[in-house]
């Protein structure tokens, strides 16, 4: 557990694109309205980018941007929700949304390509981009939403990343974030919820050692 009431940065993976639990995890982070940001995975639309490169061959950094446009489609959808989502596409529009007390739902392209930090490479998914997100903002909570089942005890990011559930970038752009991270299961948004309400933040620990 860790506290949410500083800035909370929240992947919702693309992997809950099609799910039942979506407005549950909609609703979930809803509570915390004012003080959490969304990273929308990229879903089934990066899954097409991934699958259209090796037949039509365009290189990395045209597939880096795709991925990016990928996210920033699940991300109009999940805003198209309504209030208290709505689109951001940058640091200061985060913070002014987050300031009349909304959700901002992260469209990372244009800061990501303007970013020297961030290669153009598929090693960087929504999962890093998320700790990079949360880095720029000075978040202090990252909160990952897997297709996984929550582990019961603290986890090392090295170990998710050689299991291929976060990205082979991870560790590395979440020890550069300063941000604590937890990751939570499809099935934890109730968790989440309650958390939220008493002003906590639920699921397993990610450390970086």
């Amino acid at each position: 557990m860790g506290g949410a009431a500083a800035l909370t940065v929240v992947k919702l993976g693309g992997s809950q694109a099609f799910s039942a639990h979506l407005n549950d995890w909609l609703d979930a982070v809803a509570l915390g309205a004012g003080r959490m940001v969304v990273v929308p995975g990229g879903g089934p639309f990066a899954e097409a980018v991934r699958v259209a490169q090796p037949t039509m061959g365009f290189d990395d950094r045209t597939a880096h941007c795709m991925a990016l446009l990928a996210m920033e489609q699940y991300g109009c959808a999940l805003a198209g929700r309504g209030p208290p989502f709505a689109m951001a596409e940058s640091a200061a529009a985060i913070r002014r949304a987050l300031c009349a007390g909304g959700v901002p739902v992260w469209a990372p392209s244009r800061m990501t390509l303007r970013a020297r930090d961030v290669p153009w490479s598929w090693d960087v998914t929504s999962d890093s981009l998320a700790a990079w997100l949360a880095g720029v903002l000075g978040a202090k909570v990252l909160l990952l939403v897997k297709p996984i089942d929550t582990p019961r005890g603290p986890v090392r990011a090295a170990d998710l990343a050689a299991r291929g559930i976060v990205d082979p970038a991870f560790p590395r752009f979440l020890g550069a974030s300063g941000a604590q991270a937890y990751i939570a299961g499809p099935t934890e948004h109730a968790a989440v919820a309650a958390a939220l309400r008493a002003g906590a933040i639920a699921g397993a620990r990610i450390d970086l050692d």
